[in-house]
């Protein structure tokens, strides 16, 4: 059953990953081997990302620790419901109301959907400052809402050594499983303090990393303390990329081939997408056969980028006034986007904050109403 079960959660994000994107035809056979019953105790809300067989991986900042967890969802949903696709209105109050506080004190950290069932899980701050609480929420395609209880879980961790101890929050920025590794971008004590980190699945020892120099046009000179924000796996030529972009705004390819233990590595530079930005997720898809970055940021609404003619990129070394290589579009009607991610070959699922306004100098939305829905892939 385990065996069918992890076949079928491999078919499905393989179906998500359609085109030349990375998939999970290396996984291990059983991801639950080695996960162990008892509590998980998150110190802070981070990314999310999921793997095959259910198992959904949390990020803890705070604690420098990544979480391979079994939610025990690995039903795929049939009959009508299999139609279903989530729409939440306000869904800062409703998970308020579900954990005894109201709206504004709710911040959702990121989103993940589970290629199996459509269910999608949040990474939850409950309460302002260091002192929030971590909670993981999911809501079913029918928009019902309830908590992961964290207290009786199969489980594992795999520690960020070297962790940054400056900004904690950036220890772990974005996360996703690739193959038989969990790859997680964030900022280490290090002279090269950007780091990924391909740890080996199932856990069975702690990952140093490798240390990564970027060229970073707007700024004109080689950055090596800036942390990779969010990225997503893509191939070319057949090999394992990560695609990763940074604040303001670089776009970067790394071979996930050079991700090895203490070495440092510089990756390649193939877009600039304009500076006083800051991405906030994104996703790598496909339609009308050719593949596309659909990405959510700070300044730009939602930009399609796309990809044609990245593997001859030979990469940007030179200062940039405004943008340079890959070439993206604005998707109208389309601010305000927060979060997403891949629900299925056609669809998007997105959290957006409608009638907010920006506030900062990071520009994050306040106001207005927070908002799940999908969205037909551009």
């Amino acid at each position: 059953m385990l065996y069918r079960l992890g076949a079928l959660a491999v078919l499905a994000v393989a179906v998500l990953a359609a085109g030349n994107q990375a998939t999970l035809a290396d996984a291990p056979a059983d991801m639950l081997a080695g996960l162990t019953e008892g509590e998980v105790t998150l110190k802070s809300a981070g990314p999310l990302a999921f793997g095959p067989q259910g198992v959904l991986f949390i990020g803890d900042p705070q604690a420098a620790l990544v979480y391979a967890v079994d939610t025990n969802d690995r039903t795929a949903p049939a009959g009508p419901d299999a139609k279903d696709k989530p729409s939440i209105d306000g869904i800062d109050g409703k998970i308020g109301g579900l954990l005894g506080v109201e709206g504004k004190e709710i911040e959702i950290k990121d989103l993940a959907v589970n290629p199996i069932s459509g269910t999608t899980y949040f990474s939850v701050a409950r309460g302002k400052g260091a002192n929030a609480a971590a909670v993981i929420i999911s809501a079913t395609r029918g928009g019902k809402l309830s908590e992961l209880s964290l207290k009786k879980i199969k489980s594992a961790k795999a520690e960020i050594a070297g962790a940054t101890s400056a900004n904690r929050q950036e220890a772990i920025t974005h996360m996703a499983f690739l193959k038989d590794k969990v790859v997680v971008a964030g900022l280490s004590n290090e002279e090269w303090a950007s780091k990924l980190r391909a740890i080996p699945y199932p856990f069975d020892k702690t990952a140093k990393g490798t240390n990564v120099q970027i060229y970073h046009g707007a700024h004109g000179k080689f950055e090596t303390k800036a942390p990779v924000r969010v990225f997503a796996t893509y191939k070319i030529n057949g090999e394992d990329n990560i695609l990763a972009a940074y604040t303001c705004t670089p776009l970067v390819k790394f071979p996930v081939s050079e991700l090895k233990e203490g070495v440092k590595i510089k990756g390649t530079t193939v877009a600039e997408l304009g500076n006083g930005n800051r991405p906030l997720s994104m996703i790598v898809y496909q339609k009308d056969g050719k593949d596309y970055v659909l990405m959510a940021n700070s300044s730009r609404g939602m930009m399609k980028i796309a990809l044609d003619g990245l593997s001859d990129i030979k990469g940007i070394t030179n200062p940039i006034s405004g943008t340079a290589g890959l070439k993206y579009e604005t998707i109208k009607g389309l601010s305000g986007v927060m979060k997403l991610d891949a629900f299925d070959k056609d669809n998007a699922l997105i959290l957006v904050r409608e009638g907010g306004k920006p506030v900062g100098k990071k520009k994050d939305l306040e106001g207005g109403k927070l908002i799940v829905k999908t969205i037909a892939l551009p």
